[in-house]
């Protein structure tokens, strides 16, 4: 469970170029809730992201996580506990290392170092297993150099790499933004196959319609660092892309330039 409460955040305050990042933002979401974050650029969305992974103090109000306040805990502090893909493909991942030490490094995410830490036999067939279901053919390729990947792959990789230790929290910051439409569709199916394999609480970040109308339990739209619009439960269910701009009113068109 996310709850966020009364979050805010003022870059450059008390300068001509002061900018309300978070203002006052109270976001709750049920353990397992997949939801959708919408809103035009500048609206809070990285932010927000931001502040609930520890890359960003807050001024004031308090970030929660399954009921234990985590607000003044760094990011290295939450990692076992959040886990974040970016939309660069080159973010999230070690590029000099191999596909298999790169799941290693996710698997031991956060704990201790010691015997019995280092690659074998069970933990290469795990990791085979796993890259299989997105039928890039990453599992035959563990002892490559993740810099030799195609930005999909890497991805997808950044996706399982992730979800892997089953975090309480899963930040995806408009993770398919930067692929072709093959294969944000796979990153899609194996982000679905995941949340729900896991009940992971996930919040996805995104200036795709579409994915908005057809993921997730829950719509989110922020403005100004605030949130203007829920959409969940069976409105959710039926909601279509003319439904949700006529949500956002004038808004709409804002957001949508920025897509």
């Amino acid at each position: 469970m996310l709850e966020i409460r009364s979050a805010r955040k003022v870059f450059y305050k008390g300068q001509p170029d002061e900018k309300i990042a978070l203002n006052d933002l109270s976001l709750t979401l049920p353990t397992g809730n997949f939801a959708i974050v919408i809103g035009s650029n500048g609206a809070g969305k990285s932010s927000m992201l931001n502040a609930i992974s520890g890359a960003l103090m807050l001024d004031s109000g308090k970030i929660l996580i399954n009921g234990d306040d985590v607000t003044a805990l760094p990011v290295h502090k939450r990692a076992t506990r959040v886990a974040r893909v970016f939309q660069d493909p080159m973010k999230g991942t070690a590029a000099s290392m191999t596909v298999a030490e790169n799941m290693l490094l996710a698997e031991l995410r956060g704990k201790k170092l010691g015997l019995g830490r280092g690659l074998n036999a069970r933990r290469l067939a795990s990791y085979r297993e796993r890259l299989a279901a997105l039928n890039l053919g990453l599992e035959n390729r563990l002892d490559t150099r993740v810099e030799l990947l195609s930005g999909g792959q890497r991805q997808s990789l950044s996706l399982i790499m992730a979800t892997c230790d089953q975090p309480d929290l899963l930040l995806l910051d408009e993770h398919t933004a930067a692929l072709d439409p093959r294969t944000a569709d796979i990153v899609m199916q194996a982000t679905v196959r995941a949340v729900e394999a896991f009940n992971l609480t996930t919040l996805m970040v995104t200036h795709n319609m579409q994915h908005a109308v057809d993921f997730g339990h829950s719509v989110v739209m922020l403005d100004a660092g605030q949130i203007r619009l829920e959409i969940t439960g069976a409105e959710k269910a039926e909601v279509t892309i003319p439904k949700l701009i006529g949500h956002f009113g004038m808004k709409t068109d804002r957001m949508l330039l920025a897509s």
